[in-house]
C-alpha cells in the first residue's frame, strides 16, 4: 500500500496529463519486490528529466512508449516499465521484480524487455542477471532464498515442487527442491511473516507439513524473512545435505 501511495503522489503532483513509469507504474500493476521506499516516477509527454518537485522523478517520455489505462490514468507498458525500473535497482531487486511480473503474467517472456534495455544506463550490469529469472517464484522471499543458494553454488533443482500421495493426488508444492542421491527430496519452505502467522494459517501449514512428510518422501525445511536476512539459511540446507542419507522412499532401515 505504501508504495502504491508513492506512485499516486507523482501522478497527482504533475497532474492528469502524468503517466507513471519505472517503478511507480509497476507498483500500480501489483508487481512484488520493490524497494520499500522508491522516489516517484511520472513521464510528461515532451518532458525532459529533472528531478521534478519535493523529491519526485520527472523522466523524459521514452518514444514509442505503449501504455496501459489504471483507475482513469495511465501508466508505461509493464515491458517498459520493467526496462526503466531493472536497470536502477540492485540484483535483488531487480530479479525479483521480473520473476513477479513473470509470475504475475504481467509479461510472457522477457524478451522485448531485454530488447528495451540494451543501451540504456547501467545495462551492462544486469546481463548476467537475465538467467537467474524464475517466474515460478511466488514472492521476493523466495527469489531472494534462491539468489542465496545459488551465490553459494547450491541452487535448488527445481522450484515448486508437487507433492503427491500414493494415489495420485497433489497435496502440497514445495518453494524450493533439492533431489537427494537416495530418491528422497529435500523441500525448503519460504514463510512470510503476515500470511503464516495467523491461526487459521498456522493450522494450514502444519496439517500441510504433516501431509507432505507422511509421504514418506520428503524432507522440509522452513525459513523465515529474518532468516534470509540473517543469512541462516545457506548454513542450514548445506547441513543438511552434508549429512548422511537415509534409505530411499519405501524402504525400512535394518
Amino acid at each position: 500500500a505504501a508504495r502504491r501511495r508513492t506512485a499516486w503522489s507523482g501522478l497527482l503532483a504533475f497532474g492528469p496529463s502524468a503517466i507513471a513509469v519505472g517503478p511507480s507504474a509497476l507498483a500500480l500493476l501489483g508487481v512484488q519486490g520493490l524497494p520499500r521506499s522508491f522516489p516517484a516516477q511520472v513521464a510528461l509527454p515532451g518532458g525532459s528529466h529533472s528531478r521534478g518537485r519535493n523529491g519526485l522523478r520527472l523522466r523524459c517520455f521514452d518514444a514509442g512508449m505503449p501504455l496501459v489505462r489504471y483507475r482513469g490514468r495511465h501508466l508505461a507498458d509493464p515491458h517498459w516499465a520493467l526496462a526503466q525500473a531493472v536497470c536502477e535497482l540492485d540484483r535483488r531487486h531487480g530479479i525479483a521484480i521480473l520473476d513477479s511480473a513473470l509470475q504475475l503474467g504481467l509479461v510472457e517472456t522477457l524478451h522485448q524487455v531485454r530488447r528495451i534495455v540494451a543501451g540504456r544506463r547501467d545495462a551492462a550490469r544486469t546481463r548476467t542477471w537475465w538467467g537467474l529469472v524464475d517466474g515460478r517464484a511466488e514472492s521476493p522471499l523466495e527469489t531472494e532464498a534462491r539468489l542465496q543458494c545459488h551465490d553459494a553454488g547450491m541452487g535448488p533443482d527445481d522450484l515448486q515442487v508437487l507433492v503427491h500421495d500414493d494415489s495420485g493426488r497433489v497435496l502440497a508444492r514445495g518453494d524450493l527442491g533439492w533431489r537427494l542421491p537416495n530418491g528422497r527430496w529435500l523441500l525448503v519452505e519460504i514463510d512470510g511473516a503476515r500470511p503464516h502467522t495467523q491461526p487459521a494459517a498456522l493450522y494450514t501449514d502444519r496439517r500441510r507439513q504433516n501431509a507432505i512428510i507422511s509421504t514418506g518422501r520428503f524432507d522440509v525445511l522452513r525459513f523465515t524473512a529474518r532468516d534470509l536476512v540473517n543469512h541462516q539459511v545457506v548454513p542450514t540446507i548445506q547441513s543438511f545435505l552434508s549429512r548422511p542419507l537415509g534409505p530411499p522412499p519405501g524402504r525400512t532401515g535394518g
